[in-house]
């Protein structure tokens, strides 16, 4: 036994040597290794080899696209026969868990399914909104106001109220922040609020407890950029009881200028406290003292497959941990495919939040991958060291953002920083001091000139234009993104499975330079933008 184990850390050097001298090649021999990543499928005998899958160069290698998309097909062909979606609490998502717990269980692995408590919101129908008086006016759903986030369902004809309102640009809001915002508010009445200074949750409750019947909120307007529709969530906390639609700034002005509006709204949405899962595996090898730890969220919104967000990052991690049952790695790798991810990270922190504090201390890092195969992509990698947002993650991230870093440019890619906002599953690992990082293909935001000159595809444009709908289907994959993202997270994963010193040596560090005050400070700002307004 002690020979095979002198062997297997003999072989583990190797790779990571090779690897670091890969990484140190001039130009040249980086286009060299080029031609070894994915120039076709390799023999499948070869990667059934423990020394092929277990290395940083051999794993990438056997990581091909066309396998991941397998994986993606038979998540696509799940969403079809489920209504549409993947959704945690839905009979979609529960096929997904089915699909990886038997994947994984064929690949030799024991497979933990965790269940959890959360509160499963979702719209059966579109909203409908009009103005009764003084004037008729029906208003278009999605357009001139959509539901809020964790609304409670209700169909309310009443009065509309202005709570405390603060118009035109350069406003600083704080309508419905405070109870007294609503001294002299009539019973019964729609509370008509603005976005501005406090959570939704808590202009909402607000309002419920001024004796309001529902709720609206509509966009701030102090600049040009905060006049539309957002995402706008409650939080799941949320315990108002009335329904909460949320609409644009110019319907709000004009509401607030109506004397004698009465508004109909009908809010068609279930809210309601269930249970979903995680799954979770590990590699039967590897110090268990020792944990690299990485995840993906499982699970889509209720209105699309997820095809891209985030069944790229599930599916390409299923493949991964199938090549990695034959793997020697010298740390554990565990895997985790989260629950209700879009309902608020709901799954992930309930997992940290039940570890034990010494097997928190084992996880020495967590690498997240949510949505890397957007069809207008960027290659975007979690901003660890606080280089390109101000924000660090906790010691051992800058480490981690170093070595994806270096895969990418190992390629000969360009690739940059992404800010850390606290919207994917990493959030509670953060929270409690655990290094991550992670890899992303771009959302809804809008792709610069710049970054399609880097990368191609087309400025002006969203990363992926079909982020949270129904055209988030296996259409919607752009597959060299998969290929390259997917390579990168096994060479991430696979190098941290044989040695995690570079991110012992920036945890060391860190604490004789004792910054820990400095990033608890940074944690307690994140709460107003992070989890309330999405």
């Amino acid at each position: 036994m002690q020979k095979k184990n002198n062997a297997r850390r003999v072989v583990a050097s190797f790779a990571v040597l090779a690897s670091t001298a890969a990484l140190a090649a001039p130009t040249s021999e980086v286009e060299a290794f080029n031609d070894y990543w994915s120039p076709g499928k390799p023999n499948p005998r070869v990667c059934q080899s423990p020394l092929l899958v277990g290395t940083p160069l051999g794993l990438p290698r056997c990581m091909q696209a066309s396998n991941v998309m397998t994986h993606l097909q038979n998540l696509q062909d799940i969403a079809s026969l489920n209504n549409g979606n993947r959704a945690s609490g839905q009979p979609g998502y529960q096929a997904s868990v089915d699909y990886v717990r038997t994947t994984l269980e064929r690949a030799g692995y024991q497979v933990r399914i965790q269940a959890f408590p959360f509160l499963a919101f979702y719209p059966q129908g579109p909203g409908s909104l009009a103005a009764v008086t003084p004037q008729p006016v029906q208003y278009t759903w999605e357009e001139d106001f959509t539901y809020a986030d964790q609304t409670d369902p209700g169909n309310v004809t009443a009065p509309v109220v202005p709570v405390d309102l603060a118009l035109g640009l350069g406003n600083t809001s704080t309508s419905g922040c405070e109870p007294g915002d609503f001294a002299g508010f009539p019973a019964g009445a729609i509370a008509l609020m603005q976005r501005g200074d406090c959570p939704f949750g808590q202009k909402a409750t607000n309002a419920a407890a001024a004796g309001a019947s529902a709720a609206i909120i509509f966009n701030q307007g102090d600049t040009e950029d905060r006049k539309g529709l957002l995402v706008a969530t409650l939080g799941e906390d949320y315990e108002g009881g009335i329904p909460v639609l949320f609409a644009t700034y110019d319907n709000g002005v004009a509401w607030a200028g109506t004397d004698g509006l009465q508004l109909s709204m009908n809010v068609d949405v279930v809210r309601e406290r269930t249970e979903t899962f995680n799954v979770l595996a590990e590699t039967r090898r590897g110090n268990p003292d020792n944990v690299v730890m990485v995840g993906a969220h499982l699970d889509s919104v209720f209105e699309g497959p997820g095809i891209n967000d985030n069944g790229s990052g599930s599916a390409a991690l299923l493949e991964m941990a199938t090549l990695m049952s034959k793997a020697h790695p010298l740390n554990k790798v565990r895997f985790a495919w989260w629950g209700a991810e879009e309902s608020g990270l709901v799954g992930s922190t309930y997992y940290v939040n039940q570890l034990p504090e010494e097997e928190k201390q084992q996880i020495k890092a967590y690498l997240n991958v949510d949505m890397i195969g957007s069809p207008n992509y960027a290659n975007f990698i979690y901003d660890g060291d606080g280089s390109d947002f101000g924000l660090q993650g906790p010691p051992g991230s800058g480490a981690i953002e170093r070595l994806f870093r270096s895969y990418f440019q190992l390629r000969n890619a360009p690739s940059e920083g992404t800010e850390i906002d606290f919207r994917s599953d990493y959030a509670q690992f953060f929270e409690d001091g655990i290094a991550f990082g992670g890899l992303f293909t771009g959302a809804e935001d809008i792709k610069t000139v710049e970054q399609a000159q880097r990368y191609g595809g087309t400025a002006g444009e969203s990363f992926d234009p079909c982020y949270h709908t129904e055209c988030d289907d296996l259409t919607n994959i752009d597959t060299e993104a998969l290929e390259l993202h997917g390579d990168a997270l096994a060479f991430t994963t696979s190098w941290l499975s044989l040695s995690t010193k570079m991110i012992d040596d920036e945890i060391a560090a860190a604490a004789e330079q004792s910054i820990g005050t400095m990033r608890i400070q940074q944690i307690q700002e994140k709460s107003r933008w992070g989890h309330w307004i999405r």
